[in-house]
C-alpha cells in the first residue's frame, strides 16, 4: 500500500489525539463499565450499553489512528524550497474569480482536513486542480457544486 502523506503539524496532532485515548478516553470508559456493571441487569441497564457503544467507537478511532500513522510520508513543507508552485503541505492564498473573494487553503492529509479551517485534503478536487501549477496561473476545477475557477496569488510553506 502506498504510504498516505501527512504534514508534520497533522503527524503531531494525530499523535496526541492517540496519547489522549489511550491515556484519558479508554480508562474512563472502563471506569464507566465498571460502575454500569455494578447496577446489576445488564440486559436493561442503559449505562451500560451507551458506555460499551463507547468503548468500541474509542477503539476504532485508536486502531484508525495507528493505521493511519503506520501507514504515513511525513511530508514537512519547510523542508521544501519555495519557488511558488504549490505542493503537497503549501498555504495558497487563491482569489475565486467565480465569487469575486480570496480563500486560503492549505493542503493536508486526509485525516488532517478540515475545509472549515482552511484545510483541504490533497484529495479533493480544488487540492487536485492545484497540485503543480505556480503564482499567477489561473485554474479551473470542477467541484460537485459545479466549476470554479481561481488565480493563484501567493504559495507560501508556513
Amino acid at each position: 500500500m502506498d504510504k498516505l502523506p501527512i504534514t508534520k503539524a497533522g503527524e503531531k496532532d494525530l499523535t496526541e489525539k492517540l496519547r489522549q485515548l489511550k491515556t484519558k478516553d479508554r480508562p474512563e470508559i472502563s471506569q464507566a463499565i465498571a460502575e454500569a456493571r455494578a447496577h446489576g441487569d445488564l440486559k436493561e441497564n442503559a449505562e451500560y450499553h451507551a458506555a460499551k457503544e463507547q468503548q468500541g467507537f474509542i477503539e476504532a478511532k485508536i486502531q484508525e489512528i495507528e493505521h493511519a500513522l503506520a501507514n504515513a510520508q511525513v511530508i514537512d513543507v519547510k523542508d521544501i524550497p519555495e519557488t511558488g508552485r504549490v505542493v503537497f503541505g503549501a498555504t495558497i492564498d487563491l482569489y475565486d474569480l467565480t465569487n469575486d473573494q480570496s480563500i486560503t487553503y492549505k493542503i493536508v492529509g486526509n485525516l488532517e482536513s478540515d475545509p472549515e479551517a482552511g484545510l483541504i485534503s490533497i484529495q479533493t478536487p480544488i487540492a487536485k486542480g492545484l497540485m503543480g501549477k505556480n503564482v499567477g496561473d489561473e485554474v479551473s476545477i470542477s467541484t460537485p457544486s459545479g466549476t470554479i475557477d481561481l488565480e493563484i496569488e501567493k504559495v507560501q510553506h508556513l
